[in-house]
């Protein structure tokens, strides 16, 4: 069964759709990471999936349609991290990743010991277990990026939709949580769908990429079929070479001069 099958979805906040007639399938345990230039649609197609902005055509979630969802069952099935998310300035870390529990708590009811359980391994999973009871506005970025991350691992949900989950770090805060996030899908069979402006972190990560541009599919498929030159003049306008490292992973290499953007 497909987890994720998009067929056709617009989306936007008026009247004029940000995105437009985007088909799309991804399968159980895969990684499809979209991306594009600013203002392609990127973050608008993610909270189109997890059900946070209106849409047009089909989505459909491990085989049952997006609008027959209820919320407690959309949260059950997806976790969905924003870009900015907005973190309680007096919980602790603890605290905050146990919101992730909510969706499997009855109403008026305390989260008991498996509800801990799962928020301790989330901790640990991450890394953040000797941060647990640290205020969350005393945390650095790569910290809370880590503990945004820690509070959708700790739904169990079977698909993660992160929107720039590597925004604000530097590379190696940002490849160790790429790594991590890696790591947990292949351990856990997680589907998950982010947004990713770094092109080279795109395609050494993910199965699968998404281009958008103008809010529409301007180019999908494994990245070294999406990621060349050509492709990337054309709807990034940027002179770049594709290069290859001695492990055989892509890296997306700007040549200085900038002619293609300049046109």
């Amino acid at each position: 069964m497909t987890a994720v099958w998009l067929r056709g979805v617009s989306a936007g906040y008026g009247a004029d759709p940000v995105v437009r007639e985007v088909s799309a399938e991804i399968e159980p345990g895969g990684w499809l990471a979209i991306v594009g230039p600013n203002g392609a649609g990127k973050s608008t197609l993610l909270k189109a999936i997890a059900g946070l902005v209106r849409h047009g055509g089909e989505i459909t979630l491990h085989g049952t349609a997006s609008d027959a969802l209820t919320r407690r069952r959309r949260a059950r099935l997806l976790g969905y991290a924003p870009q900015n998310p907005i973190l309680p300035d007096g919980l602790t870390v603890t605290d905050y990743v146990l919101l992730g529990r909510t969706p499997h708590l009855g109403p008026l009811a305390k989260e008991g010991a498996t509800d801990l359980a799962i928020v301790e391994e989330s901790l640990a999973r991450l890394d953040l277990r000797r941060l647990a009871r640290r205020r969350l506005r005393t945390l650095s970025g790569g910290e809370r990026q880590r503990a945004v991350l820690a509070r959708v691992l700790a739904q169990r949900t079977s698909l993660l939709l992160l929107d720039e989950p590597t925004s604000g770090l530097d590379i190696g805060h940002a490849q160790v949580l790429l790594d991590r996030l890696d790591r947990l899908r292949r351990e856990d069979g997680t589907t998950v769908v982010t947004t990713l402006h770094d092109l080279t972190f795109a395609a050494q990560y993910a199965d699968r990429l998404l281009l958008l541009d103008s809010g529409g599919v301007a180019a999908q498929g494994p990245p070294a079929e999406v990621l060349t030159p050509q492709v990337l003049r054309r709807h990034y306008r940027a002179t770049v070479e594709v290069l290859t490292t001695t492990g055989g992973h892509p890296v997306v290499a700007p040549v200085r001069g900038g002619e293609a953007a300049e046109q």
